[in-house]
């Protein structure tokens, strides 16, 4: 290992070989977050804390060179030290720390208790805390090392009594007692520790002991907290005063052992992290009774046997199980008749098995008490059911599954199985079909996995139906599954089907809950909320939820969050099926047609709310079907736009397939400003292109022209400004073929904008001014005030900064005027953009604080980066390059939040800039040359610019040959784009002539 924090910091295999304590630190919060980057911030507040002085950032660089000096005498590689825009990490193989080496440890050992091998859960444990030399990272006093340090120092503990466990019932207790006194001499308010301590020293015969041990905790607890001993170590005390904590002696048996579990599945797969809970909550949390519930196929009674043959050891005296049929084509077993099973199990002859359901379980309950054992009460269909058959006896175990969720089951602890993980799905398939033939088609694996949606009962069926087919590659297999007409079909062998497991569940709710089932198969998402369910069915909003719950607890739907619902794919197939046999195609329709108007209707409403003014184009929406359901939706705003983020681009193409062609281009309309603000820009693109043939379907002009004009929006954002260009000058045709002059204004005032973006100022200046003359002649003051907005824009783009104030100003006067509140932000930003320009830097730096604080309140991300660049600029000037390079970090994740190019680059530019300033010319130089290379794919010539300008100021003073060159093509690029930058740079081009 060549770094360790398990103890005193080890670098290189020896002690203390970094000195310095700043850089001690430093290293010491790297290998904390190994293969993370750690912010500067973070590392500024570890070594410095509440005082970090102006210069901190510089003299972290400054530790960060000499670290990587220090690793590379040590014979380390110093690129094992990286550089980030945000901060510095370290890049580590696992078997480099020692922490994830005790990790990894740790891990398998709890695999291994997990699967029932004690002894080999133990030579885990031990090896890896023998890798401990003290307490974490111990003579570094940093707070946030400190902070850290103790949750590694917390895991050893937790390690450390989960090994005691294990060593306590493989009888070692006598090997445990002097590690267990000294640890809970040092840990003396642990409670684990010390009831652990307390087993082992009754287990040798010490009862006196372990009872004075519990005296000195209490005491402890009383004066150091003022409370009494935990429940568990209560109950611990009292067993040790009954005397029946000998673990050491021999045990007698009373009577033989019942062995009557089935054989669990050979090639059970997965729930490692499910196993280890249920293991952790029956050992530590003393729990009694299990409840597994989940939907059909997912291993509830493979996980049972499993987990009761992982346990079988703690329970020696009896393995019980039988199933209740709660959910099969049999009749469900009544508890009189399950509890003769039980007791025939346990060796009552039938004879003398009384024939009163409550002597049975009289009978059944003392025949258990002081025994050891495990019951399995597989597939219950109801509380009633079981609640009969549970043992009262405290060393008794029963495991229940059952398809639905099981209320009202005293001192059950209930936990819900989900479908695999994709890794343990692919296992599970490799286990049926060989591990030779997935290892060869891996890819094809994954998606046999996926196809049968990572179910248990899925993936054995279509493994089965590979095995037995030896020609068949997986490939072939996977195929089947996608292109079948019937996907559950080929999830079947013999008399078992998935199919024929999901109607059992289906069969067993009520009618108007079958009908909201099958109902939901017509959305177009696996996920969806109360309101899509009362929209389909036209119910009430109660009503809705009441069968959504009945659902849930049969598990034909899922809950993961409250209020919002999820079908599993193979179980929506299920539902669609079922649908399509059993509904008329009018009510399919007519259900369609509910489930889009009120998404359509909710988006509209929410949008009107915080779309700017002048954006808002196009919308034209009938009185709502469902008000209340409307209605119900509002006070999320945002949010709900948020959670039906996915759902939206679904609809838009159900409603093109279904031929609701008004509602398809309405429904992208009325979310485009979400997906716009937001970045969501791949959906911006998908929707509205669906819409486009929607509207050219309806051959209406308007709506042509209407999404042309949003469609266009994400390609601006996109910096694909020739494409803009091309798809509004069509918009801009069909507005003047309509006459309609507000539209073209419209139009033409994002022309404007798309040929300023694009450096081409004449046809930009001439749509703008002709926009202008528009909404004037027709006396559209509202939308004067977005026309001026891009008009300062081009006229800053070309360094008019005169006249970029006066209309700057114009447009603040015009937008107080209307109160249009983002207008009047934009123009302050506009005008501290111009004042910095002209020189005024503090006037300047109030207007763009006072602007981006707006921009923040209204989540405006894209404005906030173009703010927080404009004032790193400013700080740069003013000789703050570190406080520049934070502005411009913090500009570059806005611009990458809402996926806009130009943005990155601009933001990576700047940011470089102010790293040369600081002295880094090497990552500036890195950054200048990326961008260059990105910049030129994208044809984003003022960018490319800029960074030629940069990479020339980085090498003028070690290679003035290449700097030329750079300057020489930037000074090109920025007469092209008529950029007033073009000046400086010739300056600095004659100087090294």
């Amino acid at each position: 290992m060549r770094f360790g924090i398990l103890g005193p910091l080890r670098v290189g295999g020896g002690e203390a070989t970094v000195t310095a304590g700043r850089d001690r630190t430093v290293l010491a919060m790297l290998l904390l977050r190994a293969g993370r980057v750690v912010s500067s911030e973070e590392l500024v507040d570890a070594v410095w804390e509440e005082r970090p002085p102006a210069t901190a950032r510089a003299q972290l660089q400054i530790c960060v060179s000499r670290l990587r000096k220090r690793l590379g005498r040590l014979g380390l590689p110093t690129e094992i030290i990286v550089t980030d825009p945000v901060g510095y990490g370290i890049r580590l193989e696992p078997a480099d720390l020692d922490a994830e080496v005790f990790a990894r440890g740790v891990d398998a050992a709890r695999g291994a208790v997990a699967a029932g091998r004690p002894t080999e859960a133990r030579r885990h444990y031990r090896s890896a805390l023998a890798l401990w030399r003290g307490p974490a990272l111990s003579g570094i006093a940093s707070r946030r090392v400190r902070r850290r340090a103790q949750t590694l120092d917390e895991q050893r503990l937790a390690a450390l009594e989960e090994c005691v466990d294990v060593e306590l019932r493989l009888r070692r207790a006598a090997d445990l007692i002097d590690e267990l006194t000294e640890s809970v001499e040092a840990h003396p308010l642990r409670e684990r520790l010390r009831g652990q301590l307390m087993l082992a020293l009754s287990a040798v015969g010490r009862q006196a002991d372990a009872l004075a041990v519990y005296r000195e905790g209490r005491r402890l607890y009383a004066e150091e907290l003022g409370i009494e001993p935990g429940a568990a170590l209560q109950e611990l005390h009292q067993r040790v005063l009954a005397g029946d904590l000998a673990l050491a002696g021999p045990q007698e048996q009373a009577f033989s052992p019942v062995r009557a579990l089935p054989r669990g599945i050979s090639d059970f797969t997965g729930r490692q992290e499910t196993v280890a809970r249920l293991v952790k909550e029956i050992e530590e949390d003393d729990t009694r009774v299990q409840l597994i519930d989940g939907m059909a196929g997912s291993g509830k009674t493979a996980l049972a046997v499993h987990l009761a043959t992982a346990l079988g050891d703690r329970y020696p005296d009896a393995h019980l199980f039988v199933d209740l049929h709660g959910h099969s084509d049999r009749e469900p077993v009544s508890p009189a008749a399950a509890l003769a099973a039980l007791l025939r199990q346990l060796g009552v002859p039938g004879e003398r098995i009384p024939a009163d359901v409550d002597e049975r379980a009289a009978l059944w309950r003392s025949k258990l008490s002081g025994r050891q054992a495990i019951v399995v009460l597989d597939n219950a269909g109801t509380a009633a059911q079981v609640a009969p058959l549970l043992p009262n006896g405290r060393d008794c175990l029963t495991l229940i599954t059952s398809r639905r969720r099981l209320t009202g089951l005293d001192g059950g602890k209930p936990s819900s199985l989900s479908v695999l993980d994709p890794e343990e799905a692919v296992e599970l398939l490799a286990r049926v079909v060989g591990d030779d033939r997935v290892a060869e088609e891996p890819e094809a694996a994954a998606e046999v996995a996926r196809r049968c949606g990572h179910l248990p009962l899925a993936i054995r069926l279509a493994g089965a139906r590979l095995a037995h087919r030896p020609r068949w590659q997986v490939r072939d297999l996977a195929e089947r599954l996608a292109t079948g007409r019937d996907s559950l079909a080929e999830f079947a062998v013999g008399e078992r089907s998935v199919g024929q497991a999901f109607a059992l569940s289906y069969a067993q709710v009520s009618s108007a809950a079958q009908r909201v089932f099958r109902l939901l198969g017509l959305h177009p998402r696996e996920s969806f909320d109360n309101r899509v369910a009362a929209a389909l069915a036209d119910v009430p909003l109660s009503e809705a939820q009441d069968l959504l719950d009945e659902l849930v607890d049969a598990h034909l739907v899922d809950e993961p969050d409250p209020g919002r619902f999820r079908f599993h794919d193979l179980m929506r197939e299920y539902a669609q099926q079922l649908l399509v046999a059993v509904d008329p195609a009018p009510h399919r329709a007519a259900a369609v047609e509910q489930l889009v108007d009120h998404h359509l209707q909710v988006a509209a409403t929410i949008s009107a709310g915080i779309e700017p003014l002048s954006a808002r184009l196009g919308v034209q929406l009938p009185p709502p079907g469902r008000p209340d359901l409307v209605q119900a939706c509002l006070p999320e705003g945002i949010r709900w736009f948020d959670a039906n983020r996915a759902t939206l681009p679904a609809l838009v193409r159900l409603a093109a397939a279904e031929g609701l062609l008004w509602h398809c281009w309405q429904l992208a309309r009325s979310a485009w400003f979400y997906q716009y603000r937001g970045g969501h820009l791949d959906e911006l693109i998908e929707t509205h292109t669906v819409a486009l043939g929607a509207a050219e379907q309806l051959d209406n002009p308007d709506a042509i022209a209407t999404v042309r004009n949003y469609l266009s929006s994400a390609y601006f954002r996109l910096g694909r400004y020739r494409e803009v260009i091309e798809i509004m000058e069509v918009a801009l045709h069909l507005r003047q073929r309509l006459g309609d002059r507000n539209g073209e204004a419209a139009v033409r005032r994002n022309l404007g904008a798309a040929y300023a973006a694009d450096r081409q100022f004449a046809p930009a200046m001439t749509h703008l001014d002709a926009a202008l003359a528009l909404v004037r002649q027709a006396n559209q003051l509202m939308t004067i005030p977005a026309m001026l907005n891009n008009k300062a824009l081009l006229l800053i783009f070309r360094g008019r900064y005169e006249e970029a104030q006066a209309i700057s100003r114009r447009q603040l006067s015009v937008a107080r005027e209307v109160g249009d509140i983002r207008m009047i932000y934009s123009a302050i930003g506009h005008l501290g953009v111009v004042r910095a320009r002209l020189g005024g830097r503090q006037g300047a730096l109030r207007f763009l604080r006072l602007a981006l604080h707006f921009k923040r309140q209204e989540s405006s991300r894209f404005g906030e980066g173009e703010l927080l660049n404009e004032i790193g600029v400013l700080e740069r000037e003013a000789c703050r390059p570190v406080q520049a390079a934070v502005l411009h970090r913090e500009a570059l994740v806005a611009m990458t939040e809402v996926g806009d190019p130009i943005g990155q680059y601009a933001s990576r530019n700047l940011l470089a800039s102010a790293l040369r300033d600081q002295g880094d010319v090497s990552s500036a130089l890195d950054l200048h040359r990326r961008v260059l290379t990105d910049a030129t794919r994208l044809g984003a010539r003022y960018e490319q610019a800029r960074a030629l300008d940069g990479i020339a100021r980085c090498l003028r003073d070690t290679e003035r040959a290449a700097a030329r060159s750079h300057w020489t093509r930037a000074l090109a690029l920025f007469r092209q784009v008529e950029s007033p930058e073009g000046e400086e740079v010739a300056r600095l081009l004659a100087e090294v002539d």
